[in-house]
């Protein structure tokens, strides 16, 4: 790390260039770099920012749940402040090597935090409100009231996790193809599963709590892609190890998975974080957990299409893998 410029160190800690964002290779990645050689030179663990970023993202819930501008101002960067610790809390780990399984835990749980606070926040907010263009029908005002929690819970607990949850399935299995097993997170249950059963049942509490919890998140992705997991159970079936695959089939896998990956980085942070900005900023709370039921599940259910469909046609394709049985999703 010492003899590494800024920029050599800010490359590093890319995934990939295929993978990532613009708004992060030129805002949030280096910002977060600064913050990390500035947290490394005091003193402070990983560990520790990630927890700040926790109550950052919780003290934005609470400045969401407010209507006056220099509250939602507030919130903004609040926001801002615990992704940036996101992004810090990584490149920390990385430069000084020191990644732990609670660390894992704890940066896989901040964003939850984050975004349980803003849900919970913006659905007090809109209890006592006017559903809008409801009264045009009715005649008379109609509050928001329960409803107001009805959608937040739909936004948050079901589409929010759902599409996060595919989305960096994608990028892994991208990465994977890319970079190989090195470079991508690409674990399955089955792994998983046997990692849980082999910890001992005394003395492993965390560990046990963070691969029961991974198993579960690694068995929902693989039942939400069915023609990907056969296409990839006969990759691995000719292929064992990445390092096998010829370049030309890992090119072709890249070719066609490339074009998704704008669509996994819309359905994480960036995108919805900045409609959950220009919402409450206008006044206009509603429109986040709407935008998140309406025009980001339609591009979940359309890019989780795409990369299904591309799966079958190279299963189909004698050039790379034939499968002679194809069996419709149902």
């Amino acid at each position: 790390m010492v003899n590494k410029s800024f920029r050599q160190l800010l490359r590093d800690s890319f995934k990939s260039n295929d993978t990532e964002e613009t708004l992060d290779v030129y805002f949030t990645r280096p910002v977060g770099l600064v913050f990390a050689l500035m947290w490394i030179r005091i003193g402070v663990t990983p560990n520790f920012v990630t927890i700040l970023s926790m109550f950052l993202g919780a003290g934005a819930g609470f400045c969401f749940y407010h209507t006056g501008l220099w509250w939602n101002v507030a919130g903004v960067a609040l926001m801002m402040l615990a992704n940036f610790c996101d992004s810090t809390d990584g490149q920390m780990a990385r430069l000084t090597n020191h990644k732990t399984l609670i660390g894992r835990m704890l940066d896989g749980f901040a964003s939850d935090v984050w975004f349980f606070c803003c849900y919970l926040g913006i659905a007090l907010r809109l209890w006592p409100e006017e559903i809008p263009f409801v009264s045009h029908l009715t005649g008379d005002p109609v509050h928001w009231g329960f409803w107001a929690f009805v959608l937040c819970g739909y936004a948050g607990l079901y589409w929010h996790a759902k599409q996060c949850q595919l989305a960096d399935y994608y990028r892994q299995v991208h990465l994977y193809f890319l970079k190989g097993e090195a470079g991508s997170e690409l674990n399955s249950y089955a792994a998983e599963k046997k990692t849980y059963e082999g910890l001992p049942r005394q003395g492993a509490f965390w560990s046990r709590v963070f691969h029961y919890f991974y198993m579960g998140w690694c068995k929902k992705q693989e039942k939400n892609t069915p023609a990907f997991q056969r296409f990839f159970a006969r990759v691995k079936e000719r292929y064992p190890n990445a390092a096998d695959m010829p370049a030309d089939f890992r090119e072709e896998v890249r070719r066609r998975s490339l074009p998704l990956m704008w669509m996994t980085n819309v359905l994480t942070h960036n995108t919805r974080a900045t409609v959950l900005y220009i919402a409450c900023l206008a006044n206009l709370p509603w429109v986040w957990p709407v935008f998140e039921v309406t025009v980001l599940a339609a591009l979940y259910y359309y890019m989780k299409y795409r990369h299904e469909t591309f799966c079958r046609e190279m299963l189909a394709d004698g050039r790379w893998l034939k499968d002679d049985i194809l069996k419709d999703d149902e």
